[in-house]
Parts: C-alpha cells; structure tokens; sequence
C-alpha cells in the first residue's frame, strides 16, 4: 500500500512541474528561425501529514480507541493476574529450602513453566487481537478522513501532500527540515472534528504503547 499521498498525479515525479515546453517555429513569409520558449518551472506548494496520528488523534479516534480499551480490560486483569502468578511461584522456588526434594522442586518447575507458556500465549493473542480491532477502527475513521483532506489542500492550494506516518521503519520519505506551517495535521483534526460533530470523550487511562502502523487505509485523493 503507498503510504504516500498525493494530491495531483501529475506531480508524483517531483517538486516542481513545467508549466511550459521548448518549442520551435518556422514562419512562412520570412526565413527560416526558431524561437525557443525557456521552461517555466512553477513551485510546488506542499503539506505534510502524519495520517495514521491524525486519525487517532480526532476525537472520533478518541472515542475508538476508548471502546477498544474497555474491550479488552478484562483480559488484561486476567494477564495481570496470570503474570503476579508466575512471579509468586517463581519467588517461591528462590526461598524453597536446599533440602527440599527433587521431586519436588521439578514439579514446581514444571508447572512454572506450563504456566510462564501459557502466560506468553495469551499476552501475544490478547496484542494481536487488540491490534487488528485497533487498526480496523482507525482505518475507518481514516477513510471518512479523506475528504477534510482533500478539500483543505484544495483550498489552502497545495499540490502535493506528503504522508510522513512511519517514513523511517518503511524506507519512505525522509523530511530533513520543514517550513513552520507545512505540517497541517493540527489543522485536520481541528477541521474533522468540527465536520463530524464529535465530542471530545472524557479523559481516561493511558492508551497502551503498541499500536498498529503501515496498515491504515487510503483514501483516494484524486483531485478533481
């Protein structure tokens, strides 16, 4: 998927587009000459974004990531309560006596390790399963995204817009220095917001630092 969005095709291949070709002419009444016109080269005016941050930062992404947190509350009490498990069980082999039998001590091993297993089973379930809600609910509210975008571009007249969401982890673009204003990703959240008639949710805990990336869907961009 191109995680690059762009506004016009027709400034895919670069920064600046020719507005005008060399040309020749020959009149007919007098003696052959050329007059060659000088490319004109007209400056791009462009934005960046960092889409998959925007979609999440709406309060409409807000709200999914909320949902998406009680959701899956209950099962991480019980990963939580597995984990304190472990680590009690664990303690208590450290503070077993030199005397105990070995028996004994590898059947405790055992079942510290069946459960240490099962513990790592649910964790990376429980992450890939709040992954792909994650990204399902973010991709939806990029795709109603789209068209804030396009129509803020368009009108503010920039004719490339730069998608700038992990650029480093996928070898995409790399932005060494910006002018202050060509990051308009403020200004989308603030102008979806207003569009989708969302209410900031309330406050609540800490979103969990694993999030999906490379996978929020695209919408079309064509300028018409």
């Amino acid at each position: 998927m191109n995680r690059t969005l762009k506004l016009v095709s027709a400034f895919g291949a670069g920064l600046l587009t020719v507005a005008g070709m060399a040309q020749t002419t020959t009149p007919t009444t007098q003696p052959a000459a050329s007059a060659v016109v000088a490319p004109h080269a007209e400056p791009a005016k462009i934005a960046l974004i960092e889409y998959e941050q925007v979609a999440a930062a709406t309060n409409e992404g807000q709200r999914a990531l909320q949902e998406i947190q009680a959701k899956y509350a209950p099962k991480k009490a019980q990963i939580e309560t597995e984990s304190t498990e472990v680590d009690s069980l664990k303690k208590q082999m450290q503070s077993a006596p030199a005397t105990e039998a070995d028996e004994a001590r590898a059947a405790k091993l055992r079942t510290i390790d069946t459960k240490e297993k099962q513990l790592q089973r649910d964790v990376q379930d429980a992450q890939q399963a709040y992954n792909a809600d994650l990204q399902d609910a973010l991709g939806k509210v990029a795709q109603k995204l789209g068209p804030t975008v396009v129509k803020y571009v368009q009108s503010n007249g920039y004719t490339m817009l730069l998608d700038l969401s992990g650029q480093q982890a996928q070898g995409g673009v790399s932005v060494m220095w910006a002018a202050p204003g060509t990051d308009i990703s403020q200004a989308i959240i603030e102008a979806y917001n207003a569009s989708s008639g969302v209410a900031a949710p309330a406050p609540s805990a800490p979103t969990p630092t694993a999030r999906p990336r490379s996978a929020t869907p695209r919408p079309s961009t064509t300028k018409k």
